[in-house]
């Protein structure tokens, strides 16, 4: 296990806690805690976003047997190491907060980094291919919906003439 720190638990106690803490860093991409606990999660989080990044059954089976959900593994092995493959380490960030209110403990936040050239690269991307509006462009019209026409009344029969009819049944 790496890092000496005893976390103040015994040793069971305190790898069931950082198998939960990276587990929930790996599900949601950051976690608030304090700066010891979150250097050892750094650690093992940034051990098995490595191992991932070869994806083989052993390595599936590794992360398995740490990772205490099997969709954190397939979110890790499908999503999370293919962002770091050209990257030699330095998956996550440690972000200072403060000390906290109740017992002045140093507070930091701990994050998967995320590739920001590649971020701005593809926002820049994104706003290229939209459309711009010119003073040249053409407005395309839709044609106005045109009032339905009102339903076809049935023709009504001419009248038969009465007098006729009279004078048949007269002779």
């Amino acid at each position: 296990m790496p890092g000496t720190r005893k976390l103040g638990r015994a040793s069971d106690h305190r790898r069931a806690m950082l198998r939960g803490m990276v587990t929930y860093l790996l599900e949601n991409g950051r976690i608030e805690t304090t700066v010891a606990r979150a250097k050892e999660v750094r650690s093992m989080a940034e051990k098995y976003i490595t191992i991932a990044k070869v994806n083989s059954l052993a390595n599936k089976r590794m992360a398995l047997a740490y990772i205490t959900k099997e969709d954190v593994v397939k979110k890790l092995f499908d999503e999370i190491a293919p962002q770091y493959v050209s990257r030699n380490g330095g998956y996550t960030r440690i972000v200072r907060t403060g000390p906290r209110r109740g017992d002045a403990a140093e507070m930091c936040i701990i994050e998967l980094v995320t590739d920001e050239k590649k971020d701005k690269r593809a926002a820049r991307a994104a706003a290229a291919r939209k459309p711009r509006a010119t003073r040249r462009t053409r407005r395309v019209e839709t044609p106005a919906e045109e009032p339905a026409a009102p339903a076809p009344v049935a023709e009504e029969a001419p009248a038969a003439e009465e007098a006729p009819a009279e004078e048949a049944i007269a002779e």
